[in-house]
């Protein structure tokens, strides 16, 4: 064989050092695009509830098949703003996945609510039906599914539990803009969806950023109302509410970027499935735990995150790190484990499918812009430093 073939990255071509993330080469290719965008701003000196706020919000309900769009400060206040919404507050139960982001429980907390973790399915990363099912008593009121690393969580049971139940769902889609459940956009499925536009996110602003997401006009209006210290005349309060706006230079720079997102998308989906055949053909998924894209979803990658079984996830990252190849765990500490909320009364074996997600998940570099070269060179390194153990079931 060649080893100079055209399928093969030749020796001199492998980089020395991949990162995790490299926001800047997308940025760079629309530098002047946005730089533009951001001037007219400037000079429009509309820098809240401007037209390109208005065009944004009008774009992302197209995305999401939602009638409404309601623009606010970040991915955390969108889940904040919906249980307000709802009135969740003390007394009232929360269903919330362990093995998430912060923001997911602590919006919950702020409120005076009880956060009620419950353990997740080992392929997907996303709440089990099943033990949502057992953990809904008379005090629950919402359950909030959160689409882990760009997959849906198996929606339909859980909106047949809510229907059930007579429960809110909202849907964490802070990572997942794009993805689909059974041909339904993350986010339309529930009562509300929660979007972020952190930098990382598929779709990353310039800075903080969020979106909610529903086809209920009056609770649209509500939202919309809430995000703006309750008021929908200036200076008339119908609601307690905050301050939560999403300024206009944010929404420029994401218009910008919006006309990217298919394409990114399918990039990021070409990556993991480069990853598939690249780990397979070497036979390291029987090494490692590679994830999946369920039959019924579409999956947008905004990690790609393998399990590294038997103990050796730190080892290996700490190989990784010495290597110059980027890689991060999302999330080394379950939520219910953490220091602040421990009144909850939950202990280490309360979620053991969570806890064991935790000490072997492991995410690897995937953002649009990732070269062959780039992913050859980590799986050479993932190759080099993984002991020669079998996965275990």
């Amino acid at each position: 064989m060649n080893p100079a073939s055209s399928d093969v990255p030749r020796r001199n071509d492998i980089p020395a050092s991949v990162p995790l993330l490299d926001v800047n080469r997308g940025n760079q290719a629309l530098r002047n695009e946005i730089l533009e965008a951001i001037a007219n701003v400037v000079d429009s000196g509309r820098f809240l509830h401007g037209p390109d706020v208005v065009r944004l919000e009008e774009s992302i309900a197209a995305v999401c098949e939602s009638r409404y769009a309601i623009s606010c400060a970040s991915g955390s206040d969108a889940l904040l703003l919906a249980l307000l919404a709802f009135e969740v507050g003390p007394g009232d139960e929360v269903i919330v996945p362990s093995f998430t982001f912060f923001a997911t429980a602590s919006c919950v907390w702020r409120l005076g609510a009880r956060i009620v973790f419950v353990d997740i399915d080992p392929v997907s990363f996303n709440l089990d039906p099943a033990k949502v099912e057992e953990a809904i008593t008379p005090a629950t009121r919402a359950i909030v599914p959160v689409h882990l690393y760009g997959q849906c969580a198996d929606m339909e049971p859980l909106l047949e539990l809510a229907r059930h139940n007579d429960l809110k769902v909202i849907e964490d889609a802070a990572q997942a803009i794009g993805a689909e459940y059974r041909g339904h956009p993350a986010g339309a499925l529930g009562d509300v969806g929660c979007i972020s536009f952190y930098p990382t996110k598929n779709l990353g602003g310039f800075g903080d950023g969020g979106m909610l997401v529903t086809s209920d006009e009056p609770l649209a209006e509500k939202l919309r109302r809430l995000a703006a210290h309750g008021m929908k005349t200036r200076y008339y309060h119908s609601l307690v509410g905050v301050n939560s706006r999403l300024d206009s230079i944010q929404a420029a720079v994401l218009n910008v970027k919006l006309a990217q997102l298919g394409r990114w998308t399918n990039e990021r989906r070409a990556n993991a499935q480069r990853y598939q055949e690249l780990f397979a053909a070497r036979q390291m998924d029987q090494r490692l735990i590679l994830p999946r894209e369920l039959p019924d979803r579409y999956h947008v990658w905004n990690q790609y995150t393998i399990r590294v079984p038997n103990g050796h996830r730190d080892e290996v990252r700490a190989k990784l790190t010495e290597r110059n190849v980027g890689s991060e765990i999302y999330y080394p500490v379950p939520l219910h484990l953490q220091e602040c909320f421990r009144t909850l009364g939950y202990r280490r074996g309360s979620l053991p499918v969570t806890e064991r997600i935790c000490q072997e998940a492991l995410s690897l570099p995937i953002f649009p812009e990732l070269t062959a070269a780039e992913q050859a060179r980590v799986v050479d390194v993932i190759q080099d430093v993984l002991p020669n153990e079998r996965a275990a079931a």
